[in-house]
Parts: structure tokens; sequence; C-alpha cells
């Protein structure tokens, strides 16, 4: 495998029939972010607040499409309410793939808050989530994300921390 992490997340997404994708900037997705874009097989919706991704995305799903949202998990804060009146309400599948900021390694204090919350957030909503420590993992567990957000009809996250972009 390509030593590109993003690489990694990209092929899993594949893996996973995904065949939607808004993203919301972000230094971490930004290779990532260009790839789905350039993807013929993926149609890219770039918005500009993680909420309004959401909604877009439960949109596509209604449409027939395999939906995944590429964001900062300070985003997370921001679609809380669309989440859960949404998709948590509605039994709308969507694959959140979360860059972690705010962890070990990061750089910008202001990140740290959120980074710390993240976690506690995700399990108070009932996302499941998963923390790959590995790009290989990370294509595997991207697969399984999404198999039980169609199974389960929920929101599921997969939080890459600032380490797996340094795999």
């Amino acid at each position: 495998m390509d030593n590109n992490p993003s690489i990694a997340v990209l092929q899993g997404m594949k893996k996973a029939g995904v065949d939607f994708v808004v993203s919301v900037p972000c230094v971490n997705l930004k290779d990532l972010i260009s790839m789905v874009d350039k993807d013929p097989d993926i149609i890219h919706v770039a918005v500009t607040r993680e909420e309004e991704g959401v909604g877009v995305c439960a949109g596509a799903y209604m449409g027939g499409k395999r939906t995944a949202i590429l964001m900062q998990n300070s985003g997370l804060g921001n679609s809380i309410n669309a989440l859960a009146s949404l998709n948590e309400l509605y039994g709308i599948p969507l694959l959140m793939i979360m860059s972690h900021r705010g962890v070990e390694g990061e750089t910008v204090c202001a990140q740290v808050p959120m980074g710390e919350l993240t976690p506690g957030l995700l399990k108070t909503m009932d996302i499941p989530f998963f923390v790959p420590a590995s790009k290989q993992e990370a294509e595997n567990l991207i697969v399984q994300a999404i198999t039980i957000s169609l199974e389960k009809k929920c929101p599921v996250a997969v939080l890459l921390k600032i380490g797996f972009w340094r795999l």
C-alpha cells in the first residue's frame, strides 16, 4: 500500500461503496478531499458548515446514494442538532470521517477543548465510533463503520488522530 494515509482512507471509502461525499475544509483532510474531488465514481460537494453537509448527505441518501462527510472534529459541535433531529430521528445512515484535532501532537491550543470532548459527545449521542491506529486498520474500519451505519440506520464516525496523518 502507498505510504499516503489519505489513499488508505479513500480505498476504505471505495470498498465501502461510498459514492457521495460532502467535505468541509481541513488541513489534515486536504489531500483526501482533492482525491475525492477527482474520483469519477464519487460525487463530491464542498460545503462551508458541517450541519449543512449533514443535510446534504441526508438528501443524497434519500436519493439512493451511500454517503460520507469529511470534516474536522470541531465541526461535530456545529452539527449536533442536525445529527440528532435529522439522522438519529429519521434513521438516516452517515459515515463521518473526522480529522481528530486537539489530541496528542496538536500545536493549536484552541483545538484542545473540542478534541478532548469529541469521544464523550459521540458516546452521549449514541454514535458508534472507531479510532484506527494504522492505515490498514483505517481502511478496514471504514468498511465496518459504514456497514454498521447502514444496518443500524445511524451516523458512525471514524476519528483520525493527528498521528494517523504521520504514519
